[in-house]
C-alpha cells in the first residue's frame, strides 16, 4: 500500500507529511541523539591538536564501566546468561538480531563463536563433532541480510514486518532464544524480530541504550516491546555518544561486552560439563566471571588512552587524513579480524557521507576511499571465512513479498538486488583491483590484532607472504598492530615502529597500539581493543577532514526516516533555523540531488548541502 509519504509530490509536501505523520521517527529527545559535553569542541580541537582530540574521544568511554558493572549484577543479565545456557544445552540456537551497527555486532558474535569452535576442534580433534554442533548453535539476523554488512540497505529498518519475516525465515526452534540489539531501542526491523520470537513462544531479550521510560513515552513500537511481559529488557544507557547519534561507538561497545560476557559465561559452563579438565585447559583461556571481566575492561580502557597509544593514534590520523586530502585511497588487509575492520569501514559511509564499497558491476560509481581485502583467499572464500565458515545469509525477496509486507512502491517495482550473487561481486579477496592504486597517494595497510601481530615481518608466514604480494602495486606499505600486553612476547614501540627491537620491514611504517586483552572464548577483549582503536581513529580522521561540526555528523546521509530526522536536527542546529524550516530544506536538497551526477550523490550529504544553501540565503 502506498503511504502518504510516497504520495507526497513536492519537497514541501514531503516535509509536511514527515512532520505530521512520521512523529515516531522524531528522535531528538533520545539520550543517544544528544551531544556529549566532553566532545562539543571536537572538530575544532582536532584542527589544532589531534592528540587532544583523541583524548576527548577516548574520555567518553569512561561512561561505560559503571553501567557495565551494574548490568552484570542485575537479574536481567542473570536471566540472559541462563537462557543462553539452556538453549545451548538443549540443542537450541542463540540468535542475535540487529540493524546497522548492531546488525554487524550480531554477525560478529555469531562469527566469533564459529571461529572459537573451529580452532577448538583443531586443538581437540576427538571433540570435533561437539564443536561442530556448538558452532551451528548461534545465528545472526541482520536487517537487510548479510549484504547490509557491506552496504546499507535503504529503508529496511523502517519496517517491523521486514524484521519479522527475516527472523521467521531464519528458522525458529522450540529451544531457541533471541538476543535483539538496538542502539537506540526504536529500530522497527529489530522490534519485528522480537514480535516473531515471542509469538513463537521463545525467550526474547532486548538490549538498548536509552532510558526505558523515555522510549515507552516517545515511541509506540518501543513501548509495545518494553511493556510486553514476555520480553526481558536489558537497558544499557550510558549517555550521549562521543559523536552525537553515532551509536557505532559507546552503544555498541557496551552491547558487545554485555552480550559477549553472557554468551561466554554460558558456553564456559557448557564446556566444563562436557570436557575433561585437561581438555578445557587445552583451549587456552582461563575461566573468568563477568565481574572479573568488567575489571579487565577497566584496565583495557586505561591502557587504551596511554600517552604512547594517543601518540600512535594521532600519528595514524594525520597519515590517513593526508591521503584523503590529496584524493588518495587506503586499502586494509586483514587476517582473522577482517570482520571488525569491515564493520568500521562500512559504517563510515552513512555516518560521514563518503563513497560506499563498490562492486565489480558498479564501474560508474566513485571508488571508496577505504576498502578491505583478504590477501589469502578469493572473494567468495573470504566472505565465508569472515562469517565463520558459512555462506552469506542474503535476501531474495520478490515483489509479492514486499507487497505483502507493506514495502515501498520502489521495493515492489524493483526489488533490491541484495542476494548472495550480489555480495560475491565485491572484490574483498586476493583478486587484483586496479581501482585501489589508480590514484596517488595509495597505501596498503596491514591490520593485525592480539596474537596475530607476531607474524608481522615473518617472511615464512603464509599470511605475511600473501600481504607482501598483495601490497606490491601500492606506493606505501603500513602496519597497524593492536598488540596484547598480556602476551609476554609482545614487543614495544611507538608511532615509528623502530624501538625495543621492532624494525620497519621493507620500508613499511609500523604503528603499534597496545592494550591488555584477556583470553576468552569469543576473544571479546581483542575485538573491543580493535573496535576502540578503529572507531576513534576513523572518527577523528573524518573530523580532521571536515566531516564533523563540533561533535555533530555534519555530513550524515539521509537513507531512512531515522537519518532524515537526524539530518533535519543537524541542519536546525548548525543553520540556526527551526525544525520545520530545516525539514523543508532537507527535502528540497534531496529533490535537487536526484539530478546530480553519481559522484556528487555519493560524496555530498543532503544535510551539508541544505546548511550551505540556508547559510547563503540568510547571509
Amino acid at each position: 500500500m502506498e503511504t502518504s509519504f510516497e504520495r507526497a509530490a513536492t519537497p514541501l509536501e514531503k516535509a509536511e507529511d514527515f512532520i505530521q505523520n512520521e512523529t515516531q521517527f522524531h528522535l531528538g529527545a533520545l539520550t543517544t541523539e544528544q551531544a556529549h559535553p566532553k566532545t562539543r569542541t571536537l572538530s575544532q580541537t582536532l584542527e589544532t591538536d589531534v592528540a587532544a582530540g583523541m583524548r576527548q574521544l577516548f574520555s567518553v568511554d569512561d561512561d561505560i564501566p559503571p553501567v557495565l558493572k551494574k548490568t552484570i549484577a542485575s537479574p536481567e543479565f542473570a536471566a540472559l546468561e541462563t537462557a543462553i545456557y539452556k538453549a545451548l544445552s538443549s540443542g537450541g540456537r542463540v540468535s542475535f538480531s540487529g540493524c546497522g551497527a548492531t546488525g554487524r555486532l550480531s554477525i560478529l558474535l555469531d562469527a566469533a563463536n564459529k571461529k572459537f569452535c573451529r580452532t577448538s576442534a583443531e586443538k581437540l580433534p576427538s571433540r570435533a563433532e561437539f564443536f561442530r554442533t556448538l558452532a551451528a548453535q548461534t545465528n545472526a539476523v541482520m536487517t537487510g541480510g548479510d549484504f547490509a554488512l557491506i552496504r546499507s540497505v535503504e529503508s529496511f529498518e523502517d519496517f517491523i514486518s521486514f524484521g519479522r519475516k527475516q527472523f521467521e525465515q531464519a528458522g525458529i526452534g522450540p529451544n531457541d532464544v533471541l538476543v535483539a540489539i538496538s542502539e537506540g531501542g526504536e529500530t522497527s526491523s529489530v522490534i519485528g524480530t522480537i514480535f516473531a520470537a515471542v509469538d513463537a513462544g521463545i525467550p526474547a531479550f532486548f538490549l538498548f541504550n536509552n532510558p526505558s521510560d523515555l522510549m515507552a513515552s516517545r515511541v509506540e513500537r518501543s513501548r509495545q516491546v518494553i511493556e510486553d511481559e514476555r520480553v526481558t529488557v536489558v537497558n544499557l544507557t550510558t549517555g550521549p555518544m562521543a559523536i552525537a547519534g553515532s551509536t557505532r561507538m559507546q552503544a555498541t561497545t557496551i552491547e558487545l561486552l554485555v552480550a559477549g560476557f553472557a554468551f561466554e559465561t554460558a558456553v564456559t559452563k557448557r564446556l566444563k560439563e562436557t570436557l575433561s579438565a585437561d581438555e578445557f585447559a587445552a583451549l587456552g583461556f582461563e575461566e573468568k566471571s563477568p565481574t572479573e571481566k568488567a575489571e579487565a575492561f577497566d584496565a583495557l580502557l586505561k591502557a587504551i588512552r596511554s600517552d604512547a597509544n594517543v601518540e600512535t593514534a594521532a600519528a595514524y590520523v594525520e597519515f590517513e587524513t593526508d591521503v584523503y586530502r590529496r584524493g588518495g585511497r587506503i586499502t586494509y588487509f586483514a587476517r582473522d579480524y577482517e570482520l571488525d575492520i569491515f564493520t568500521d569501514t562500512t559504517e563510515r559511509s552513512p555516518t560521514f557521507k563518503i563513497p560506499p564499497f563498490r562492486s565489480l558491476d558498479e564501474t560508474e560509481a566513485p571508488a571508496p576511499w577505504a576498502f578491505v581485502k583478504d590477501p589469502m583467499r578469493s572473494a567468495k572464500d573470504a566472505w565465508i571465512w569472515l562469517l565463520g565458515g558459512v555462506e552469506p545469509r542474503c535476501l531474495e525477496w520478490t515483489p509479492d513479498d514486499y507487497r505483502a509486507m507493506g514495502g515501498t512502491s520502489a521495493q515492489i517495482l524493483d526489488p533490491p538486488k541484495i542476494g548472495r550473487a550480489a555480495v560475491y561481486r565485491f572484490p574483498i579477496g586476493n583478486e587484483a583491483d586496479p581501482s585501489r592504486t589508480e590514484v596517488s597517494p595509495n597505501a596498503a595497510v596491514a591490520v593485525l590484532a592480539d596474537a596475530e601481530t607476531q607474524i608481522w615481518g615473518d617472511a615464512a608466514d603464509e599470511w605475511f607472504a600473501a600481504f607482501e604480494k598483495g601490497a606490491e602495486p601500492f606506493e606505501r606499505k603500513i602496519a597497524f598492530l593492536v598488540e596484547n600486553t598480556l602476551d609476554a612476547s609482545a614487543c614495544g614501540g611507538g608511532a615509528n615502529g623502530e624501538t625495543n627491537g621492532r624494525k620497519t620491514v621493507d620500508g613499511a611504517r609500523v604503528f603499534e597500539f597496545k592494550a591488555p586483552m584477556l583470553a576468552t572464548p569469543l576473544d571479546v577483549f581483542a575485538h573491543i581493543a580493535l573496535k576502540l582503536a578503529l572507531n576513534n581513529i576513523s572518527s577523528a580522521t573524518m573530523g580532521k577532514f571536515g566531516r564533523l561540526n563540533g561533535n555533530w555528523m555534519a555530513h550524515v546521509d539521509a537513507t531512512n526516516k531515522k537519518l532524515i530526522d537526524r539530518s533535519v536536527r543537524l541542519v536546525s542546529e548548525i543553520a540556526k533555523v527551526d525544525y520545520r524550516t530545516a525539514c523543508v530544506a532537507i527535502f528540497e536538497a534531496l529533490d535537487e540531488m536526484e539530478n546530480w551526477s553519481l559522484d556528487r550523490k555519493k560524496t555530498i550529504s543532503p544535510a551539508a548541502y541544505a546548511v550551505e544553501k540556508l547559510t547563503k540565503k540568510n547571509s
